[in-house]
């Protein structure tokens, strides 16, 4: 039986020590703030809003929300995210994405108009220069940093390792890859047009599948002694609820340690989120 590795227990370690900086910080002066803007009424974008509008008041983080109508001009969003640049007391922003389709086409340029240094979901081309380049530039992407922080609380060393990562996405494949790399690891990233993508994954040490297709990832693609990072959330209509890429009941049995969907890499991103606000906050002293 494999080791799960539980969200819950990195969350409770981030939240304490969050805590006690936020509190430091509000002896300062500073009470770190969280802006959300959000296009609409999306259920996934509301669901992950409630869930970090809870996980900062956990923390002791403000909340301040931006809600703009499903039909908002380019303009509206524009002057949303000039305001939240401009507010001194807001030291994050999350602007929830994707955008409504009529805005597909402007979203790069709608996302770069964010200060990075307020920037705590990794959304900026600074950003991602960042993570790619191993240089303080804003925020990492909030999932693959989640990765790492389940990988540190577990004790699990990447030195030398042989990673292999599932999707090359912005959001989460690419920069999983480079903080990998950072950790010392040795990187390989799967796609689509990938050969055999279950021989490649099966050398794996560490395997962080990033996907996005519900049981994509089955016993073919793993070996014993394998780490599993299962990131993606899909909807099982089988179960009436979410699941990974992984066929959990084939997988699980086989490898070292995985995490589990819901209740791993997905419930630690909020903590991260948070605590790349309070970063930002402590910034500004």
């Amino acid at each position: 039986m494999a080791k799960q590795l539980l969200g819950k227990e990195v969350t409770a370690a981030l939240n304490a020590r969050l805590q006690a900086q936020v509190e430091d910080l509000k002896a300062r002066g500073v009470t770190p703030t969280l802006g959300i803007i959000r296009v609409g009424e999306r259920p996934d974008d509301l669901s992950y809003e409630r869930g970090a509008t809870k996980r900062a008041e956990l923390i002791g983080v403000a909340v301040k929300k931006i809600v703009l109508p499903e039909d908002a001009a380019k303009a509206d969003v524009l002057a949303a995210i000039d305001q939240v640049n401009g507010d001194a007391n807001i030291h994050g922003v999350l602007l929830f994405r994707p955008l409504p389709k009529h805005l597909k086409a402007d979203e790069d340029a709608i996302c770069n108009r964010l200060d990075p240094r307020k920037d705590v979901d990794g959304m900026t081309d600074l950003s991602s220069a960042g993570v790619f380049m191993g240089k303080p530039l804003g925020y990492a992407p909030c999932t693959p940093a989640a990765c790492m922080e389940i990988l540190d609380h577990y004790g699990i060393d990447c030195t030398g390792k042989k990673a292999v990562v599932i999707g090359r996405s912005l959001v989460v494949g690419k920069p999983a890859a480079m903080m990998l790399l950072a950790r010392h690891a040795t990187v390989t990233v799967c796609h689509t047009r990938t050969k055999d993508v279950a021989a490649v994954a099966r050398e794996a040490d560490i395997l962080v599948s990033s996907a996005g297709v519900l049981g994509s990832l089955t016993k073919d693609f793993v070996r014993p002694g394998q780490i599993v990072l299962d990131v993606s959330i899909n909807w099982d209509e089988a179960k009436g609820g979410i699941a990974g890429d992984a066929v959990y009941d084939e997988v699980e049995p086989i490898v070292e340690a995985i995490t589990p969907v819901p209740g791993g890499v997905g419930s630690v991103t909020t903590s991260v989120l948070i605590g790349h606000v309070v970063e930002a906050a402590a910034k500004t002293l």
